[in-house]
C-alpha cells in the first residue's frame, strides 16, 4: 500500500464537511460523517464548556446533550450551506445551545442514556485538569484544544499509514522529531536501535514530516469547505498553538 505524494484537491468533494453540507435530512452518509467528526473533536468543546464555568458532571451532561441535539436530523437539514468551517460552526452550534439551555433553566442529560458520541468521562476530566492556569478565555480555549485534536488526528493518519506498510516501529522511533527535534535520540542513536546508518535516518525524518505536513492537511480539509480555506485554517489552527 501506498500513499499518495501530496494532497490531492481532486477528492476534497467527498471530504466529510462536505458531504454534511450537501446532505439531506435523512441522509446516512452525513450522519455518519457528523458523528465520526464529533468523535474526534468531543474534547475541544468539552473544555469550552468547563472554561464557561459549569461543574465537571454538568459540563458532561451539556456536551453530551448537546451531540443528542446536533446529531438529530432536523439540526442535519437546518445547517447553513455558507457557514464554511467545520470549527466555527460547531462551535456557533454549541454556544447557541448553551443560551438555550440555560434559558430553559433545563438541562439536557446525556440524551437519555443514548448519546452517540462517548465523552470518556474520567479521560475527559483528566485531560481538562492538565489544562495551565491562565486566562485564556472559553473561545481561545476551544481554538487551542482544537488545534491539538487536529494534530492528533494527522498523527493518528499518518501513525495507521506507516503500520500499514510494515514501518510501525520506525514512525514511534521518528514521531518525537515531529512535535520537539531538540529534545528527540540524536540520529546515530537512533540508527543503531533501528539497524539503519545515519543518513538513512536523516532520509526517514525527512519522509516523515513530508508525510505529517500532507497528513495535516488531508485532516484539515475534512473540516473545511473549500481547497482554498485548508491553509487559511492551518494558520489559524498554528495562531492558537501559539496563544
Amino acid at each position: 500500500m501506498s500513499a499518495p505524494d501530496a494532497f490531492d484537491v481532486r477528492h476534497f468533494s467527498a471530504t466529510r464537511w462536505s458531504v454534511i453540507l450537501t446532505a439531506t435530512t435523512d441522509s446516512p452518509d452525513a450522519a455518519a460523517a457528523l458523528a465520526i467528526l464529533c468523535r474526534a473533536y468531543w474534547f475541544p468543546l468539552y473544555a469550552f464548556v468547563r472554561r464557561y464555568g459549569l461543574t465537571p458532571h454538568d459540563a458532561e451532561d451539556a456536551t453530551q446533550g448537546f451531540f443528542v441535539h446536533l446529531l438529530g436530523k432536523q439540526v442535519l437539514g437546518s445547517v447553513d450551506r455558507e457557514k464554511g468551517r467545520f470549527r466555527t460552526f460547531l462551535l456557533a452550534s454549541l454556544k447557541h445551545f448553551l443560551a438555550d439551555e440555560r434559558d430553559r433553566a433545563h438541562a439536557q442529560k446525556r440524551g437519555g442514556g443514548h448519546c452517540p458520541v462517548s465523552l470518556e468521562s474520567c479521560t475527559a476530566e483528566q485531560r481538562y485538569a492538565l489544562e495551565p492556569l491562565d486566562e485564556l478565555s472559553p473561545d481561545r480555549l476551544f481554538d487551542r484544544r482544537w488545534a491539538l485534536a487536529v494534530i492528533e488526528q494527522a498523527l493518528a493518519r499518518l501513525r495507521a499509514e506507516y503500520n500499514a506498510l510494515g514501518k510501525g516501529a520506525l514512525f514511534e522511533a521518528l514521531r518525537p522529531l515531529l512535535a520537539a527535534p531538540e529534545e528527540a535520540r540524536p540520529y546515530a542513536e537512533l540508527g543503531v536501535t533501528l539497524g539503519m546508518n545515519e543518513g538513512a535516518i536523516k532520509i526517514a525524518v525527512h519522509r516523515l514530516r513530508q508525510r505529517y505536513g500532507i497528513a495535516l492537511r488531508a485532516q484539515i480539509a475534512e473540516t473545511v469547505t473549500t481547497a482554498a480555506e485548508v491553509d487559511a485554517e492551518l494558520r489559524h489552527l498554528l495562531d492558537a498553538l501559539g496563544s
